[in-house]
Parts: structure tokens; C-alpha cells; sequence
């Protein structure tokens, strides 16, 4: 005769099943035995089993077994699974700059704000990366072909409440030419930000563009030319730019210097007025 062991496990002691998840592109999980954060960029099969591939905020990427409760999705442990061969592709849900898309969103008629910016370089890079979040907000970006005349330039704009704006600096450290030129600025609907690279070019992370850093350039030489010649690149600095910027897919690939200033702004210049 079969004996029988009643169960007397208090119900908030069981285990409770482990959900499957299916890990679809763009969301964002842990791996449990690593501590390794990211979003899902692929899943594949392999003859070891399911994978799946991590990227990280610094962009760095990571292959993991699809085992069993391997992984937290918003703190809660999952099994995750490849999504079905039938479903339809899965288009991501934030921008280049990692905010939320906003589906079938106009473009807002432009502000009175603005954001300016030292260059043509400069600018390609805002929007490249910024674009979508800039026209959801009707904010429009324009270059000034150096700071030099910052001064009058924010004169001769005009700022007030309902008009702020916002300029972005290269090389904005203590003691530089920029960091006296933009002290002079001291209108509170004008911010002056900047980042530490002496041009945007370096606000882009070397492994983006697959060297290893950015040379150092000997003082009177043009930064740009001298990083050309350093690096083996013809001497058009057109070309190289075009290049960098062609390797800049989203955020990730951008120095937090830049990134941190350049949301810093957008919140700037959009800020209800008191």
C-alpha cells in the first residue's frame, strides 16, 4: 500500500513557476549568475542550445545560454525563449537617443528656443542622434561657425521666457578660451554647456569607430588634420567626419560628456515657462 505524506509547505514557501519570456529585440534584462545587464540585440540556435545577446549602456555585448530562470525582466526571474519563427520583426521602441518613440508622431511646429552649436560637425551629430526627440519637441538646432562673437550673437537673438536658449560648447574647461567667452553669458534665459573634448570628433567613443583612441595632436597643429595623419586617414577632413558619423548609430556610441549636456539642454530650452 502506497503511504502518503501530506504536503504542510506554507503556500508563500512553494516555488512558484518561473514564466517564459520571449526575448524580443530592445528589451532589457539580467543575466542572473553574472549580474550582467542589457538589451536583447539577438537570440540564435546554436548546437549547445538557444543564445541570446546583451548589449549594455556602455556597449559592450555578451552571449548567454537561454537556461531556465536564467534571467530577471523588471526584477521578476524568467526563462526566456527564442520569439516564434512566425512573429513579425519587432521595431525598436526608443529613439537613437534612448528615449521612448513616439508612434506616428508630428513634427511640432518650431519653437522660439534654440540651440546652438559651435559647427556643421556638431550639429550632424545632435541630429543624428537627437533628431526624432528634436522634432517631436520643435526644437531647431543651428551651428555658429565658432563662439568667438557669442557675446553678441546672444544679443542679437534676443532670449526671454518663452524664447530660450541653449548653446553647446566644445573644449568648455576651467582656463580655456571657451570657458572666458562663455562666462561672459549671463542672461538666465541663456545656457551655456560644454564637454571637454577640444572638437566633437572625440565625443564619439574610439570603439565605435574601430580604433583604439584618439591620438594626441601637438599643440599648433589642426586637431583635425593631425588625427588624420595619425590614424593613416587621407588628410580630408570632410571625408573622416562623414566616416565617424556614418558609425554613430544611436547614443551608445557617444561619450557621456556629451550626452549628459546635450539632454541637458533639450530640457532646458522646452521647460514650461513659470
Amino acid at each position: 500500500m502506497r503511504s502518503y505524506s501530506p504536503d504542510f509547505t506554507p503556500p508563500w514557501k512553494k516555488s512558484k513557476p518561473v514564466p517564459e519570456v520571449p526575448a524580443e529585440y530592445d528589451m532589457v534584462i539580467e543575466e542572473v549568475s553574472t549580474g550582467f545587464c542589457g538589451a536583447v540585440i539577438r537570440t540564435e540556435k546554436t548546437a549547445e542550445g538557444p543564445t541570446v545577446t546583451l548589449e549594455d549602456r556602455f556597449g559592450k555585448h555578451r552571449v548567454f545560454p537561454m537556461v531556465p530562470a536564467g534571467f530577471l525582466h523588471e526584477g521578476r526571474p524568467v526563462t526566456l525563449v527564442r520569439p516564434s519563427a512566425g512573429a513579425a520583426a519587432v521595431r525598436p521602441t526608443r529613439t537613437a537617443s534612448g528615449s521612448v518613440a513616439v508612434a506616428q508622431a508630428r513634427a511640432r511646429v518650431a519653437r522660439a528656443g534654440r540651440i546652438y552649436v559651435e559647427g556643421r560637425h556638431d550639429a550632424e551629430l545632435v541630429e543624428r542622434v537627437w533628431g526624432d526627440d528634436l522634432r517631436v519637441e520643435g526644437v531647431v538646432v543651428e551651428y555658429l561657425e565658432g563662439i568667438d562673437d557669442l557675446p553678441s550673437v546672444v544679443a542679437g537673438f534676443g532670449p526671454g521666457p518663452d524664447a530660450r536658449l541653449g548653446v553647446l560648447v566644445d573644449h568648455l574647461v576651467p582656463g580655456s578660451k571657451e570657458s572666458r567667452i562663455a562666462a561672459q553669458v549671463t542672461d538666465a534665459n541663456v545656457l551655456v554647456v560644454g564637454h571637454p573634448y577640444i572638437d566633437v570628433w572625440e565625443a564619439v567613443k574610439p570603439s565605435s569607430v574601430g580604433i583604439p583612441a584618439w591620438p594626441s595632436v601637438p599643440r599648433g597643429q589642426d586637431w583635425k588634420t593631425g588625427v588624420c595623419r595619425a590614424l593613416g586617414w587621407p588628410e580630408n577632413t570632410g571625408a573622416a567626419w562623414q566616416h565617424i558619423l556614418g558609425r554613430v548609430r544611436s547614443y551608445k556610441d557617444l561619450q557621456p560628456e556629451l550626452l549628459g549636456r546635450v539632454e541637458e539642454l533639450i530640457d532646458f530650452v522646452t521647460a514650461p515657462e513659470d
